[in-house]
């Protein structure tokens, strides 16, 4: 059977592609999915590649894409060569952000490591605690979005 044919209302379609009803009408309103048919009892009706469309999304999320790489991703045709230039150039960019994240990562776990071994709890306060209230103080009323670390997604 074409999986065009077969219709989901959204619930179904959530069910079907592991992607909850709420993200479904949002994905459609980024432009990620179009938007579902209406059936006569004005429930959205989804196929069967829409579906295939939403576990590509949860796909591509899970692995930390942003919305416009996906968007990418979704406008390229497998079958033709120039796109799979097109797709290794998004997912060399998205790398490239990946290495970063865990470069920060990396900083904020000896950040964390060097604050849990302030204290040991044999003192009569926590240096932990003292410490992260010191930080705050410290801290400018509106951080920058590169020191709030600033998300890819």
């Amino acid at each position: 059977m074409d999986q065009n044919v077969v219709q989901f209302r959204i619930g179904e379609a959530a069910l079907q592609s592991g992607v909850s009803a709420a993200n479904i009408r949002y994905y459609e309103k980024e432009g990620l999915l179009p938007l579902g048919a209406r059936g006569d009892n004005s429930y959205r009706l989804y196929s069967g590649a829409d579906v295939h469309q939403l576990r590509f999304i949860r796909l591509c999320r899970a692995m930390d894409m942003s919305l416009h790489e996906v968007r990418t991703l979704l406008a390229l045709d497998w079958s033709r060569k120039e796109d799979c230039d097109a797709a290794r150039d998004t997912l060399d960019d998205h790398l490239q952000h990946v290495r970063a994240r865990l470069a920060e990562l990396q900083t904020l776990e000896a950040d964390l490591l060097a604050l849990r071994n302030r204290c040991d709890g044999s003192d009569d306060h926590c240096h932990i605690i003292e410490a992260l209230h010191a930080r705050a103080d410290a801290q400018p009323a509106m951080p920058s979005a590169t020191a709030a670390g600033k998300r890819h997604v």
